[in-house]
């Protein structure tokens, strides 16, 4: 069995929340959702993790959160920049705004050699949703074609903000449980019959709360990096000018399916979901623990 690895995209900076969540408590003892990310990675047998981090804050991270995983699961670290661009290409002048997702990922190609899962720091997946990934990738697919990758999705309505709008990867699924497209929307909105996007041109587009999603929990092999490699490329000679511009992996996925170059098992997660984008969404974050634990599902703290 093949022991896969855990991919924390932790380089953001979360604008709209105010500071860096990824460090923020929200269990009793001090934990942070990253922290129930790796407990629940190491109890699902992943054997390693990697942090996609920014150079300017590597010191208290490693001092903060990678101490705490210690002797429990090897740790290593990727580091993203919004100059880290291939050889021809270079940062616009005025551009603040970092690459996306699909270029965090690409900068752990360096460092990760097996099959890994790929998460946000400041999401929490549930149990369940890292069994099911670990048991995917832990089967040996290296010799299928086109490459077979997976993501967990969750219904629409269970992934929503209260206090804003959302960015989510909606997704067409076949009747073999295989993804057909995803389509990121950025601005989705809780409203009383569902959900609603709002485009920017101002129109809206209706959504009943039950389409399955992307949260940017995926499950790739190392193939992934070539193809992430030719897609940013291709976004940056289309995109690359614009100030606000983001590589969001959802979009290089849709891509690979269309092209054939790989293949996305969707796994469907009956287990909870929950995550911070706004600073009013903690107290649920922290109220929902909190539950978990009275129920049994997590040590009052987990790493003792």
């Amino acid at each position: 069995m093949i022991e896969p690895t855990l991919l924390v995209l932790a380089a953001g900076m979360g604008s709209r929340y105010g500071g860096l969540k990824q460090m923020d408590a929200m269990g009793p003892n001090g934990e942070t959702v990253m922290d129930y990310a790796v407990f629940d990675a190491i109890r699902a047998g992943f054997g390693k993790v990697v942090f996609v981090i920014r150079r300017d804050f590597e010191e208290v991270f490693r001092e903060q959160v990678g101490k705490r995983f210690s002797g429990r699961i090897a740790v290593d670290y990727a580091f993203q920049s919004i100059d880290g661009l291939p050889e021809g290409f270079v940062v616009p002048q005025g551009r603040e705004k970092p690459w996306g997702t699909g270029h965090a990922i690409l900068m752990a190609s360096g460092v990760v050699n097996e099959p890994f899962a790929v998460i946000n720091a400041d999401d929490f997946y549930g149990r369940q949703s890292y069994e099911q990934m670990a048991e995917f990738l832990s089967g040996n697919r290296d010799t299928v074609k086109p490459s077979p990758f997976c993501m967990v999705g969750f219904a629409l309505r269970n992934t929503l903000s209260e206090f804003g709008t959302v960015s989510r990867g909606v997704c067409e699924i076949g009747s073999d449980g295989m993804l057909q497209s995803v389509t990121e929307l950025t601005r989705i909105e809780k409203v009383d019959c569902g959900a609603r996007h709002v485009e920017p041109d101002g129109s809206e587009i209706s959504l009943t709360g039950d389409e399955v999603v992307s949260m940017n929990m995926w499950g790739f092999t190392p193939d992934v990096f070539g193809y992430l490699d030719k897609f940013f490329q291709e976004f940056l000679e289309e995109e690359g000018s614009e100030m606000r511009s983001e590589f969001y992996i959802p979009f290089a996925v849709d891509d690979m399916i269309r092209q054939g170059k790989a293949s996305v098992r969707v796994l469907q997660s009956a287990g909870s979901w929950f995550g911070v984008t706004y600073k009013e969404d903690r107290d649920h974050v922290v109220s929902a623990i909190a539950g978990l634990i009275e129920n049994g599902q997590y040590p009052a703290r987990l790493f003792k």
